[in-house]
């Protein structure tokens, strides 16, 4: 079923999740090992993020470079067909402009649509760690709105190559990401608000958005993109701190804010597990508030590890 469908069908706010796939040589029984505790609050979908291959070059015998990969981790596309298969839950792959070009691009999506698999989430990518800033493949997409427009010519049945035989028009349902304290590069608020217009206008039917720790900037986003005439569901997308070194990590890598309160409490705490009761108290404050406020979903970043998570939808769910 389509992430639109979950939403235009609910009676109440539903519960989501993204994972991680496990790094390269890592088994997938950790994937389903951070699934199961949190089947019991009835998922309506999974996300499963994808991460671009990282390479570095060394130097040979020869003095010519080499280049190695020395990160990747398998397939989004086996690891969503393998949720499907086993639980029976709807899988949302990340699909990312970085490392593809176009016809890869295209082919992924096939593959996709032939193993029933009907939900894409469109991202961009961030640039590998080997480069200043993002780069894409020389036929590749720079941005994640061109993207969105492949997808939605393929749901029109528009192909890369008008000769491709037997096409069959895909029916993907396209989901976009939204940044309530703006994308990082992006100049300030309102230009990042047109990014967004621009990949709803393209066929964007949901939005999912970065993390945040502060309720009212998520309202105030949601209100800012009705201003605009974005109309499409808006998922807010929650992370419970549980580490010392989420204090500074989520700040500097995610690019938002803790409020004063949440702040001032962390703070304090000298040891993980205290920072873990300060995360999972105030995620839960945060769960119920947009529950009350009757948001579409609330979608958590479990990292992988789902026992923050299991204790906030014990709570509220």
């Amino acid at each position: 079923m389509k992430v639109t469908e979950h939403l235009s069908r609910r009676k109440k706010t539903l519960f989501s999740f993204e994972i991680l796939p496990p790094l390269k040589g890592k088994g997938i029984e950790g994937i389903f090992d951070g699934i199961e505790p949190l089947l019991p609050f009835n998922p309506s979908f999974i996300n499963v993020t994808y991460h671009r291959e990282e390479y570095v070059y060394k130097k040979q015998a020869d003095n010519l470079l080499k280049k190695v990969s020395i990160r990747k981790r398998p397939g989004t596309v086996g690891i969503c067909a393998a949720i499907i298969h086993r639980y029976n839950i709807d899988a949302v792959p990340h699909l990312i402009c970085g490392g593809f070009t176009v016809e890869e691009t295209e082919n992924a999506l096939i593959d996709l649509q032939f193993l029933g698999i009907d939900n894409v989430l469109a991202l961009r990518g961030d640039p590998i760690k080997t480069e200043s800033t993002f780069k894409a493949e020389p036929s590749g997409h720079q941005h994640a709105v061109d993207l969105i427009r492949q997808i939605s010519n393929l749901n029109a049945g528009k192909y890369l190559h008008e000769e491709s035989k037997n096409k069959e028009i895909l029916q993907f349902c396209v989901g976009a990401a939204g940044y309530p304290e703006k994308h990082y590069e992006s100049m300030n608020m309102q230009t990042d608000l047109k990014y967004l217009k621009a990949k709803v206008d393209a066929g964007a039917e949901y939005i999912t958005t970065q993390m945040f720790f502060d309720n009212e900037k998520y309202f105030q986003y949601v209100d800012k993109c009705r201003e605009i005439g974005v109309e499409v569901p808006i998922i807010p997308g929650l992370k419970p701190i549980t580490k010392l070194r989420h204090i500074a990590f989520l700040p500097k890598t995610f690019f938002v804010d803790f409020p004063d309160d949440l702040a001032s409490d962390l703070m304090d705490c000298k040891t993980d597990a205290q920072v873990e009761k300060v995360g999972i108290d105030w995620a839960i404050k945060q769960t119920q508030e947009l529950v009350d406020r009757d948001v579409p979903s609330i979608h958590f970043y479990t990292m992988g590890k789902s026992d923050a998570v299991k204790q906030i939808a014990e709570e509220v769910f």
